[in-house]
């Protein structure tokens, strides 16, 4: 099954990020939304289609681009679920 996800626009208030960090935040979003969509599946609710809300996460002070990129996936992910 391929599964194909479109985000329309992530918002990052108040991080100043540079382009470099920018594209590694989104490689990081997207290998983490792979797994738990590989490990955990997509729930029923969006198979044959859906929008997801949005969320939002708290990072903490010397948070690296590595962890917020996960951070936000996870809060994508759980969105998903009804």
């Amino acid at each position: 099954m391929n599964i194909n996800i479109d985000i329309e626009k992530l918002i990052l208030e108040g991080m100043p990020i540079s382009r470099s960090q920018a594209r590694l935040l989104q490689a990081e979003v997207e290998s983490e939304l792979a797994r738990l969509l590989a490990n955990e599946g997509l729930p029923d609710n969006l198979l044959s289609g859906g929008v997801v809300p949005g969320g939002a996460i708290q990072v903490k002070p010397g948070t690296n681009t590595t962890q917020i990129g996960r951070q936000i996936a996870q809060e994508i992910y759980r969105g998903m679920k009804p």
